[in-house]
């Protein structure tokens, strides 16, 4: 009758998941001698684990006279809700070497949902294996798991193969393979799968939605965000919501960010913290700053991602005073700093601090990458500091840059030195790097409306003579304020004639024309680019900008640039 009791108790607690209810509950068992009872302990062990105690948990499994597979399965339970995953596939050896048992199928599970949260591809397959030739291989459960933890390692069409052998296939299991294409960017195949789906409800949506955003096809996940309303599916869960306005903010799409923004107040998820983090992320990478600080300072809680999302949205549209106060607040408040090493070495490289931006990245806990390098001989450039620019671009150069302004930049410095036969190394370099060279586009909203222009092309023939009378318009007058185009960013050996014609034709240019053409006049010119702004192109909408008096906010591969009155945010260090 107590046992009864007691079992009804914790299962209460681990259902409410309060803290403090489990240890109470383990002083009265073991008080009245209870705790020599197995049912009991697993039960404990479990609740310990649901409540978030996860040493509560494993000080008890280790103190355990006898453990079965109950057992073993509660604590690997326990360890990946805690998120500590390797710990459950440390400790499960063990069970054979001191228990000698075999897992069942409740332990595979357990055990391939590890692996999936460390995408431990080689560890999961062993455990397949053993699976394979278990006598649970029929099981259905851990063959959805399997799915699962294929798909989220990126291999879709194992995952596929999984599922495919499944006699009696879950929703779970449904979504899980919808989940691993489009997370994979196999667009057709994940709509394929959604239409076949008999469990066709919010979590499947869910899944293809927030894959396709993972896999770069914001633009395809918002379009069908808005199918799954049209199919008036239930929004019962905020982790749609808060994809689709990541989607938003990945793609710079403001207008349909705000719609999102109403719904999430109109489904009462805007008290949600992990919404209210994505809503400031996206705002800020809309350039919409102030609403970002506003949702910021509307959060009843923030964490450090709260913090993060503002801290470098100011970094990024050049308020260096303003993210470093932040990053003050953020420290008092007691939130402790994470990674926060980019937006240093941003606001150290920005202000000419430039030993302590060398400083920051030899201490890293991370090896640094290209566009960290490139970052600070940018700042050594614009500071005139010859002697730490060479340095570093040797660096620089030694870790065979992908990104063609990495050249451009190195050519920069070293031309700057005088030494021209690394000038001449650099210049054989690019010339290689053409070939691999991404085509740059450039993306421009206003309102609902979305147009994409390349790089010497534009999309509508019927404006193309109109695009080529304004820009033509804007050189005349440019060249009589002063302006020399810089031809250095065109990589191609031509004459220089033919390079002034390329840049004239970059596509940030004709999308800034396209919008003075067709926009709402007086209204903010805001456009995407893939690709680094050039130093010409950077120039030219300077002085666009002053020339027709309209603010122009161009995103591209490494930060934002505000230009309004003949100048930009980034004080020319990009």
């Amino acid at each position: 009758m107590l046992v009864s009791r007691y079992l009804h108790q914790l299962r209460l607690c681990a259902k409410s998941h309060v803290p403090s209810s489990p240890k109470t509950l383990h002083s009265q068992i073991i008080k009245l001698g209870l705790h020599g009872c197995d049912l009991l302990a697993n039960t404990l062990v479990d609740t310990y684990g649901k409540c978030g105690l996860i040493h509560d948990a494993h000080n008890l499994f280790e103190e355990m006279p006898h453990r079965d597979h109950v057992s073993w399965a509660s604590i690997l339970t326990a360890y990946n809700q805690a998120d500590l995953p390797a710990e459950a596939l440390s400790v499960f050896p063990s069970m054979l070497s001191r228990d000698g048992l075999l897992p069942d199928h409740f332990v595979y599970a357990t055990l391939v949902k590890s692996c999936a949260g460390l995408c431990a591809i080689r560890q999961g397959k062993q455990v397949h294996a053993q699976f394979v030739v278990s006598s649970y291989n029929r099981d259905d459960v851990v063959k959805s798991s399997l799915v699962d933890m294929y798909a989220k390692c990126g291999l879709p069409f194992v995952a596929r193969a999984v599922f495919d052998s499944i006699m009696v296939k879950s929703s779970i299991s449904w979504t899980s393979v919808v989940s691993g294409y489009a997370r994979s960017g196999l667009k057709s195949e994940a709509l394929e799968l959604l239409v076949k789906t008999p469990f066709r409800n919010l979590y499947s949506w869910t899944a293809l939605i927030s894959g396709l955003v993972q896999s770069g096809f914001a633009t395809d996940a918002s379009h069908l965000f808005i199918e799954m309303r049209r199919d008036e599916i239930e929004i019962v869960d905020p982790l749609v919501v808060s994809t689709v306005v990541a989607a938003c903010a990945s793609v710079a799409c403001l207008e349909f960010g705000k719609q999102v923004h109403g719904l999430a107040v109109a489904l009462g998820y805007e008290s949600s913290l992990f919404i209210g983090n994505a809503l400031v992320d996206m705002y800020a990478k809309c350039s919409d700053l102030l609403s970002a600080r506003t949702i910021f300072h509307s959060l009843v809680w923030r964490d450090v991602v709260s913090w993060t999302s503002l801290i470098v949205g100011e970094a990024q549209h050049g308020k260096a005073m303003e993210a470093l106060e932040l990053y003050d607040q953020m420290v008092l408040s007691g939130v402790k700093p994470n990674e926060h090493y980019t937006c240093l070495l941003d606001l150290f490289s920005r202000s000419g601090h430039l030993e302590e931006a060398e400083n920051l990245i030899s201490t890293m806990p991370f090896e640094p990458d290209e566009p960290t390098w490139a970052a600070l001989l940018s700042a050594c450039k614009k500071h005139g500091s010859k002697e730490a620019g060479l340095r570093i671009a040797d660096r620089l150069l030694s870790l065979n840059p992908q990104d063609p302004s990495t050249y451009i930049l190195l050519s920069n410095v070293y031309a700057g030195a005088g030494i021209w036969e690394s000038v001449s190394t650099v210049r054989k370099l690019m010339t290689s790097l053409e070939v691999k060279k991404e085509p740059g586009y450039s993306c421009i909203s206003m309102g609902k409306e979305r147009q994409v222009f390349y790089a010497g092309e534009t999309c509508d023939p019927n404006i193309k003579g109109e695009i080529l009378n304004l820009l033509n318009e804007f050189d005349k007058e440019m060249r009589r304020r002063g302006y020399v185009p810089d031809t250095s960013c065109v990589l191609v050996d031509m004459e220089e004639q033919e390079k002034e014609k390329q840049l004239f034709w970059h596509s940030e240019r004709v999308a800034v024309a396209y919008g003075l053409l067709r926009g709402v006049p007086g209204t903010v010119i805001r456009i995407v680019k893939n690709l680094r702004v050039c130093g010409d192109c950077h120039d030219v909408l300077k002085h666009i900008s002053s020339i027709v008096r309209r603010d122009i906010i161009v995103r591209d591969a490494t930060r934002y640039h505000h230009f309004a009155n003949g100048r930009c945010s980034c004080n020319d260090f990009w």
